[in-house]
């Protein structure tokens, strides 16, 4: 199974430095063909970069969607639309949006489903906080956020990717160390195989503060099969160093 190297822009970038940006990715990739690669630009850009990366080995994705398919939701992007100007994979339940958007898990689980029933394939984000994790619940915690989407996808769980992102190790510098973070993906891939006979297809992304430094060792774990990436997807060098790490 390749690895999945995803770039989330978050709210950063505009027309200019996006096409910045890409030119200079797609221009090192020459010779790298052993993972797959996608970026998420905001949602206003998702049309542009999808336009720009037609016939790239790049994949293109939305940073949210909706649980509804259309109608009066003013500021909502449904998966059909997300589908419509390219979008092949959505993140879903990122630790931001369930911190300043107080997204449930059960909301989460239904994205997941809206993603999957017009073809996006939902990236499902769960992690524990630092308080979380000194109080013992990380297990707990990742359980619950993933149980939740497995009982909304139902028999498609083998269909969607999961992100572990310890939500105190994103933007702080802090990253879980390939041990901690091995040990958390060992849980989670025995939680998938209890759910589908095909948990060996399921890729397990982790996503707190994977950089250029740190991508290796992270990566060489047993049950990591690839990184969401943040800030280090804002620069090329940094970027492409964390694609080298992924080839298989």
């Amino acid at each position: 199974m390749k690895k999945l190297i995803a770039g989330n822009w978050k709210m950063n970038g505009d027309n200019a430095s996006n096409a910045s940006l890409l030119d200079a990715i797609l221009n090192g990739l020459t010779g790298l063909d052993g993972c797959d690669i996608l970026v998420c630009p905001p949602s206003l850009y998702v049309a542009t970069v999808a336009q720009r990366l037609n016939g790239t080995p790049i994949a293109v994705g939305a940073q949210d969607v909706s649980i509804q398919e259309k109608g009066a939701f003013t500021g909502e992007n449904s998966a059909g639309m997300l589908r419509d100007v390219g979008a092949s994979y959505v993140l879903v339940g990122h630790s931001e949006r369930r911190q300043y958007h107080h997204e449930t898990d059960n909301l989460v689980g239904e994205k997941a489903q809206a993603a999957l029933a017009k073809g996006v394939t939902p990236i499902v984000c769960i992690g524990e906080t630092l308080a979380e994790r000194e109080a013992g619940e990380t297990n707990a915690v990742v359980k619950r956020q993933l149980a939740a989407a497995v009982h909304a996808v139902g028999h498609c769980v083998s269909e969607i990717v999961v992100a572990y992102e310890p939500v105190w190790a994103i933007g702080t510098g802090k990253t879980a160390t390939p041990e901690q973070a091995q040990a958390v993906h060992a849980v989670i891939r025995a939680q998938l195989a209890a759910a589908t006979p095909n948990a060996t297809r399921i890729k397990i992304l982790y996503g707190g503060s994977m950089n250029a430094a740190n991508a290796a060792q992270l990566l060489a774990q047993p049950d990591i099969d690839g990184g969401l990436i943040g800030g280090a997807a804002l620069k090329a060098d940094d970027f492409l160093t964390i694609v080298r790490a992924a080839q298989n």
